[in-house]
């Protein structure tokens, strides 16, 4: 039998939207500015993108840059942040330069990576892998450093090498928190992804958006800002469920700050 508690815990997101939607059309008719359309003009502007193939083609171009870049950063990022979770010498290199790093907007070097590979496709996954590495990575160095050494003794004695018990005990006992940093990543990446677009306007949803801004179509520029964000929600609820069937065995974890030290 459902609670009334968890009836209200699973509706609270979409009664926040519902929130949010009202908020927004009662500003905008208070405002009445042509640059601030209401939400129900949005809306209604959502299925004209949606139906137009050159839209739907520049939205498939930003799914497929942010899919490569988080990709890229996962196979990268994950390996180096166990080997620094477990190995002194490697986080005592890389810890100095992660922290330059994570500082600096990623879309600040936009402009820097468009003169050296141009303003395509490969400029703008840099972008993406880049802002994505770094939480994973420290993802990735809490779970490996929180692993038990008596877990790693053991393999040792049933005669696992380094990298085999590196793989069969650390990389499973890391696995909720690695996890939890490519959740942060994800979302990241779909940010880091309109951002460059947003710079270098070739294609993409940031693109569109920006074009639809230029010739003052503001109803289309808030309906993609929908569009954005509901594709924010899908990719995160589908990486929950994909999360809680790798991890059904551990406690729930929960998202923390950025640090390495």
């Amino acid at each position: 039998m459902i609670t009334p508690g968890a009836a209200l815990s699973k509706s609270a997101p979409l009664l926040a939207c519902i929130g949010l939607l009202c908020a927004w059309q009662v500003a905008s008719l208070a405002l009445q500015t042509e640059s601030f359309p209401t939400a129900l003009e949005a809306i209604r502007a959502v299925p004209s993108i949606l139906g137009d193939k050159e839209s739907l083609v520049n939205i498939g171009a930003s799914i497929r840059r942010m899919a490569i870049g988080l990709s890229l950063a996962v196979l990268f990022a994950i390996p180096l942040g166990l080997l620094m979770g477990r190995i002194k010498g490697v986080a005592s290199f890389f810890n100095p330069l992660l922290m330059i790093i994570y500082p600096v907007p990623k879309a600040a070097l936009m402009p820097i990576i468009m003169l050296w590979m141009g303003v395509g496709d490969m400029s703008k996954t840099l972008v993406i892998f880049l802002g994505v590495s770094l939480p994973i990575i420290y993802h990735s160095f809490q779970g490996g450093k929180a692993v038990e050494e008596k877990m790693l003794w053991s393999g040792a004695a049933m005669g696992l090498s380094a990298p085999q018990r590196m793989l069969r005990i650390v990389l499973p006992a890391a696995l909720p928190e690695i996890l939890t940093g490519c959740r942060t990543g994800l979302v990241l990446a779909l940010i880091t992804m309109v951002t460059s677009e947003m710079i270098a306007r070739q294609s993409g949803a940031g693109n569109i958006l920006f074009n639809a801004l230029d010739m003052a179509q503001y109803d289309t520029v808030f309906a993609m800002i929908i569009i954005i964000g509901a594709m924010g929600i899908l990719f995160d609820a589908a990486f929950e469920k994909l999360r809680g069937w790798l991890v059904r065995w551990s406690k729930p974890q929960h998202d923390m700050p950025l640090s390495f030290s």
